[in-house]
């Protein structure tokens, strides 16, 4: 078989591909339609079509780290759970949780998604209508509600992640994440104003009580695909830090990112952010709260704090990237402009507090 042009056999060796989906009962023929897609991820999307069927091919980067093959062989577990519920998600058509298959990399087929990326463009009818701007917004929380509503156990998630303690432990875990970064020659450490106050508030404030769920881990307008001819969630997709923990923390995680005028949001919405015309926080909660079984054993009236661990928690992870553009391990561009983003979630989840302690 003639290896499709600009995709080396080191990615996918296209000769190991035909003879493991005829193993899986997949239709046969020639690949057709290849090509790399671009994406936010570091792990490779491969979309093609063979025997009258679309596919889009998901593994990893082209040097795997220590736990890519681990990582992408939970995202095929949800995906499949996820299967015959309402969250809008790619399919898995068939997954290879064996690394042994096709050059040390686990993939596995998923349905393409037909949408875009509003972080990245915003095609017409889109850009010019308002109303349905301010529906995309909405649908960002639906689409989130729809997850929330899942029962773990019943899709057969049980054991998936260690929901005992999550809320107990975040504080701990991610300021330890944080003095890890000191390992780093050339990090002088943390300098983000705000951050002991929001830590110390956090440990004051947890939640007593939560209901555990499937959390998406990284919930905001970049991992969203939006229908081409409307308002509609297409997908959500990225669900590398996908567990079982609180699904409030992704509502908390929206919050946290969702574009506000003049401040580091817009960096992270892009052009949607840019447009203008979307709902306000408040009505994010109100349209998560709409459907009553993701609601239901959670509570709302707390989501503030989930807000506050979100900024807390994201700023951590950015500051990791600037932690190592200090010890020559990353661009100073990038390492510059995501500690720019990690002050700027400090300084929103300080405004949350405030606003909650008014």
């Amino acid at each position: 078989m003639q290896q499709p042009a600009g995709i080396g056999r080191e990615l996918v060796d296209f000769d190991v591909l035909a003879g493991w989906m005829a193993g899986q009962g997949l239709p046969d023929g020639p690949f057709e339609q290849v090509a790399l897609l671009s994406g936010g991820t570091q792990n490779v999307l491969v979309r093609f079509s063979r025997g009258g069927r679309e596919y889009v091919l998901r593994r990893g980067p082209r040097h795997l780290r220590t736990r890519t093959n681990d990582v992408l062989r939970r995202e095929a577990r949800v995906l499949t759970a996820l299967d015959g519920t309402a969250v809008p998600a790619p399919r898995v058509i068939a997954a290879c949780p064996d690394e042994n298959v096709m050059n040390g990399a686990v993939f596995y087929l998923m349905t393409p998604v037909d949408g875009f990326n509003a972080s990245v463009t915003l095609p017409e009818p889109h850009a010019s209508d308002a109303g349905m701007r301010r529906e995309m917004g909405l649908n960002a929380a639906r689409a989130l509600s729809a997850l929330g509503a899942v029962d773990h156990e019943a899709v057969g998630l049980a054991g998936f992640g260690k929901p005992e303690g999550f809320l107990e432990r975040q504080v701990g875990r991610w300021m330890s994440e944080l003095d890890g970064y000191g390992a780093l020659d050339g990090y002088p450490g943390p300098d983000i104003p705000g951050l002991e106050r929001v830590a110390a508030w956090l440990d004051a404030h947890r939640p007593a009580t939560w209901r555990p769920g499937i959390l998406h881990g990284d919930y905001h307008l970049a991992n969203l695909m939006y229908s081409n001819d409307g308002p509609e969630v297409a997908a959500i997709v990225d669900w590398e830090m996908c567990t079982i923990g609180d699904p409030l923390l992704d509502l908390g995680w929206l919050l946290a990112t969702w574009p506000a005028h003049g401040d580091m949001s817009a960096t992270l919405a892009g052009p949607l952010g840019d447009a203008g015309g979307l709902p306000g926080p408040g009505e994010l909660v109100t349209a998560y709260a709409e459907r009553a079984e993701a609601a239901r054993g959670r509570d709302l009236a707390s989501i503030t704090w989930y807000a506050v661990l979100a900024c807390f928690k994201l700023g951590i992870v950015l500051e990791g990237t600037h932690a190592r553009a200090c010890a020559g391990k990353a661009p100073k561009e990038t390492g510059d402009l995501l500690h720019g983003i990690t002050l700027g979630l400090f300084r929103r989840a300080e405004a949350f507090i405030a606003a909650e302690d008014a």
